[in-house]
C-alpha cells in the first residue's frame, strides 16, 4: 500500500481520499434506509460485500421496498450494473496476474476507480490509482454500511440531510477535469440531453445506457492531434534505437 501512495500524486491520493468520506456518507444512508424500511440487517451488508454498487444497491432496495419482487430488484440492478462492461474495457490493462487477482480487480470497478484510471496516463500510475481507489473504497463503503444499518431508524430521513446528493456531486467533481477538449464535451453533452430527454419515458437505467450514443459524437481525430502522436512515436523509436546501439557497443 505504501507503494501506492509513493507512485501517486499528493493531488490523487488526496482526491482519493475526499471520494471515499462522500462514500462513506452515502454507504451509511443506504444501509439506514435498508434497514429502517425494513430489511434485515444482513441484506445490505450483504449487497455491499457481493455487488458493491452503490447506484444498483439503492435501485434494488426501492424496488423491494416499493413492493417489487427480488427478480425486478435484480433486473434493476443488473440494468444499472451493465454501465461497467465498457468500464471494463478501458481499465483492462491496469488487472494483470493472475485469475485470482484479476477477479477481484473486477470487483473494485466502479465509476469512481475507473475515473481515476482515466486521469493518468502512465501506466505504473493507472494500476497504482485503480488499487489504491478500488480497495480504499471497497473498506470504506462496506464499513459505513454496516454502520450506518447498525443505526437503522435513528438516522432518519437521510434526504433531509442532503446525503442522497453527495454521490453524484462526486462523481460531476470527477468527470468536469477530463471536459477540457473539444470532442469529449461534445460526447458528454449529447450523452446527457439523451439521458435526460429518455428518463420520463424508461425504465430507469436505461436513460443512463442510452447516454452511450454520445460517443458517435467523438469524431475522428484531428491531423493535428495525429501528427502529434506520429511525431512522439518517432521520438520513441529514435531512442530505442539509440539505447540498442549502446548496449553493442558496450
Amino acid at each position: 500500500m505504501r507503494s501506492l501512495f509513493r507512485t501517486l500524486e499528493s493531488a490523487t491520493v488526496r482526491d482519493i481520499a475526499l471520494v471515499c468520506l462522500a462514500d462513506a456518507l452515502v454507504g451509511a444512508s443506504f444501509g439506514a434506509i435498508s434497514v429502517s424500511g425494513g430489511l434485515p440487517l444482513w441484506v445490505p451488508v450483504a449487497m455491499s460485500l457481493l455487488v458493491f454498487a452503490g447506484g444498483s444497491q439503492f435501485a434494488a432496495v426501492g424496488v423491494v421496498l416499493s413492493g417489487g419482487g427480488a427478480l425486478a430488484a435484480v433486473a434493476t440492478g443488473l440494468v444499472l450494473n451493465a454501465r461497467l462492461l465498457p468500464f471494463g474495457f478501458t481499465v483492462a490493462d491496469v488487472l494483470e496476474g493472475p485469475w485470482w487477482r484479476r477477479l477481484f480487480g473486477a470487483q473494485l470497478i466502479t465509476d469512481e476507480s475507473a475515473a481515476f484510471v482515466l486521469r493518468q496516463s502512465d501506466g505504473r500510475r493507472r494500476r497504482a490509482a485503480f488499487w489504491l481507489c478500488g480497495v480504499a473504497l471497497f473498506v470504506v463503503w462496506n464499513v459505513s454500511v454496516v454502520l450506518g444499518a447498525a443505526a437503522g431508524g435513528l438516522i432518519g430521513d437521510t434526504d433531509a440531510l442532503g446525503l442522497d446528493a453527495a454521490f453524484p456531486a462526486v462523481l460531476l467533481a470527477l468527470v468536469l477535469p477530463t471536459l477540457d477538449d473539444r470532442r469529449t464535451r461534445a460526447a458528454a453533452v449529447a450523452g446527457a440531453v439523451v439521458a435526460v430527454v429518455a428518463t420520463p419515458y424508461l425504465p430507469a437505467g436505461l436513460p443512463v445506457l442510452l447516454s452511450l450514443v454520445g460517443l458517435l459524437f467523438t469524431g475522428k481525430p484531428s491531423a493535428a492531434g495525429e501528427s502529434r502522436a506520429a511525431g512522439v512515436e518517432g521520438v520513441v523509436a529514435v531512442e530505442n534505437r539509440s539505447n540498442a546501439v549502446k548496449e553493442e557497443v558496450r
